[in-house]
C-alpha cells in the first residue's frame, strides 16, 4: 500500500543540512573508520548530482559522500514508517468503501462505445487504523479498473471547497453502492453547495482554457475533449447556481457538446460560447440563492458521528 520514495538525486541539499550516513566510512586504506548511521552536517555541496558532498562528523572529521549515502534525519523518520507499516498489509481497505458510484462520460450522457467505466467513492477505515501512528491512505486507486476512493475525511475536506469531482461523485445518478452512512451523507450532500463553486469552477476552466490555447500555440491543434469538458464544466457550474443542485447529466446539450469533441466545430465558435457562458456564470452568480459558504459545522458533525460508528 505505501511505497519507499528514494530521494531524488537532482534536489540539492543545502549546507548546514543535518544528515545520517547509509554506509560506512572508510579511511585512506579503505578499511571501515566509522559504521553507518553516524550523525553529520553538510559543510560543502556539490553543484549537481554527479558529485560529492563534504560532511563533517560530531569528531570534526570530514567526507566525502555521494547523495545515495546519506539520507537526512526526517527521511529517515518517515522511511522507518514505511517500513513498520506493514501491519497495513493485513487490511484490504476496498472492503470499507461505504459509497461507489460511476462518474465521467456515462454519468454526464456523454458516453459511446469506447467510453470507459470510471468509479468513484468513499471509504471509512477502521478506528484503530485511523488512530495508529501510520494512518491511512487519503485515497485508493486501482488505475487498472478506473477506481478510486477517497478516505472520507478527504472527501469532506474536498467536497467543502467544491472541488467539481467530488461534488459530481454526490451528485451522479449511477450509484452502484452506498451504505446507510452513505445514503445518509447524499440526503445532507446540499450542505456542500455554495457560492464558492463560482471561484472554483471558473479556476478550473481557466486553467483547462491555458492549456488548450498552449496546444493551438505549440501543436497547432485542438484537444477537442479537453474543451468539451471545459464547455460541459461552465454549464455544470451555471446549472449548480441556478437550481441549487448539481445536475451531472448534460440533458438538452448532449449534441452541441458532442459536437465539440468529434471537431465538428470550430474553435473561433468554442471559444465564442465559452465566452458567452462565462458571461451567463456572472450572472447566474450575482442572483444565486446559494449560501456564500458551506456549512462546515454539519460536514463535520458528520465526519464525527461516522468515525464513532467505527469504535
Amino acid at each position: 500500500m505505501t511505497k519507499k520514495i528514494p530521494p531524488d538525486p537532482n534536489i540539492i541539499l543545502p549546507v548546514g543540512t543535518q544528515i545520517i550516513t547509509r554506509v560506512e566510512i572508510k579511511g585512506s586504506d579503505g578499511k571501515p573508520v566509522r559504521p553507518k548511521g553516524i550523525v553529520g552536517r553538510i559543510i560543502k555541496a556539490p553543484v549537481d548530482h554527479l558529485h560529492s558532498y563534504v560532511v563533517q562528523l560530531p569528531d570534526g572529521t570530514e567526507a566525502p559522500m555521494r547523495r545515495h549515502e546519506l539520507t537526512t534525519r526526517k527521511q529517515e523518520h518517515e522511511e522507518a514508517l514505511v517500513e513498520a507499516s506493514h501491519v497495513l498489509a493485513g487490511y484490504d481497505l476496498y472492503q470499507h468503501v461505504i459509497y461507489r458510484c460511476i462518474v465521467g462520460s456515462r454519468a454526464y450522457g456523454l458516453n459511446d462505445g469506447d467510453s470507459d467505466t470510471d468509479r468513484r467513492g468513499v471509504y471509512l477505515p477502521p478506528a484503530e487504523l485511523q488512530w495508529s501512528v501510520f494512518g491511512v491512505p487519503e485515497q485508493l486507486e486501482n488505475q487498472e479498473t478506473e477506481e478510486c476512493y477517497w478516505e472520507l475525511q478527504k472527501f469532506i475536506t474536498l467536497a467543502l471547497k467544491a472541488n467539481p469531482n467530488i461534488l459530481e461523485c454526490l451528485y451522479t445518478p449511477l450509484v452502484e453502492h452506498a451504505t446507510p452512512l452513505a445514503k445518509e451523507l447524499l440526503r445532507i450532500r446540499s450542505i456542500f453547495l455554495s457560492k464558492m463553486i463560482f471561484r472554483t469552477f471558473n479556476g478550473y476552466a481557466v486553467s483547462q482554457f491555458k492549456k488548450i490555447e498552449q496546444d493551438i500555440r505549440n501543436q497547432h491543434e485542438v484537444k477537442w475533449k479537453h474543451a468539451m469538458h471545459l464547455v460541459r464544466l461552465l454549464i455544470c457550474g451555471i446549472r449548480t447556481l441556478e437550481e441549487m443542485a448539481m445536475p451531472v447529466e448534460v440533458g438538452a446539450y448532449r449534441g452541441p457538446l458532442l459536437g465539440i469533441r468529434r471537431g465538428e466545430m470550430p474553435w473561433k465558435e468554442v471559444n465564442a460560447w465559452r465566452q458567452k457562458l462565462h458571461n451567463d456564470f456572472d450572472e447566474a452568480y450575482r442572483k444565486t440563492k446559494l449560501p456564500e459558504r458551506p456549512d462546515y459545522e454539519k460536514a463535520n458533525a458528520f465526519l464525527i458521528k461516522a468515525r464513532k460508528s467505527m469504535v
